[in-house]
């Protein structure tokens, strides 16, 4: 299994999410949504470290390990791709060029090690670098200006793009770098090497790698961080 780095932008307002505290920093069993994440991160033995891309002059506590993993913060931009770049350059040297690096969604707690082992297989294995991706399994439809059904998608083909998305640490920067200069903002990671001419593995995730955006999302976390503590 190769090595990765994780790389957590986390400088979002969460504007769908609303309220007085980001997503990514509401507590659930007390510990940040944050937290939950890095620590699915941390579990699996492949992950050397995380970085972790905070709102520029935020007031966040951090802890400087995660179940032994070293954590380290930088200061997020104005965009995901801006933060993603700058938690990309303040991974140590020493981790190597050709790391992998998986980039995840602070907001997105529930990620379990079976989708990170397969994610990281397939990343190591391609150039392309890989996504979890979650197959459509809904009839899609398309819409016109008047919010009418306009025609029915075939569905064969769809994915919902998930997070981490891996790839090496080098050809990500070129990447991301390319699209900012061309103008273009990524709205994931995929994007940004697609732009390049690279069509990245879809590895087929579990469907509860659920991304926190509304309140009945952090409702259904909570209810599963209480059934897991009940568990133990």
């Amino acid at each position: 299994m190769p090595r990765a780095w994780c790389v957590v932008p986390a400088a979002g307002s969460g504007q769908r999410f609303g309220g007085p505290v980001a997503k990514q920093f509401v507590e659930v069993e007390g510990k940040s949504v944050l937290l939950h994440s890095l620590e699915a991160l941390a579990r699996h033995a492949s992950v050397e470290g995380l970085v972790v891309a905070l709102p520029p002059s935020a007031d966040v506590e951090l802890p400087t390990q995660v179940l032994g993993k070293p954590v380290l913060r930088c200061e997020g931009g104005a965009s995901r791709a801006d933060s993603v770049l700058a938690g990309l350059r303040r991974i140590p040297a020493n981790a190597g060029t050709d790391i992998l690096v998986m980039v995840h969604d602070a907001a997105r707690p529930n990620v379990q090690l079976d989708d990170l082992t397969a994610l990281l297989a397939a990343a190591g294995a391609s150039p392309s670098g890989a996504l979890l991706a979650l197959p459509m399994n809904d009839t899609l439809k398309q819409s016109n200006d008047a919010a009418e059904v306009a025609c029915t998608v075939p569905r064969g083909r769809y994915w919902r793009a998930m997070t981490p998305q891996c790839f090496a640490k080098d050809r990500l920067i070129q990447a991301l770098e390319a699209a900012r200069n061309a103008g273009i903002e990524v709205t994931d990671e995929s994007m940004a090497m697609e732009h390049a001419g690279v069509h990245p593995k879809l590895v087929a995730g579990r469907a509860d790698n659920l991304k926190i955006t509304t309140q009945p999302d952090l409702d259904w976390f909570r209810i599963q961080v209480a059934m897991r503590a009940s568990q133990s």
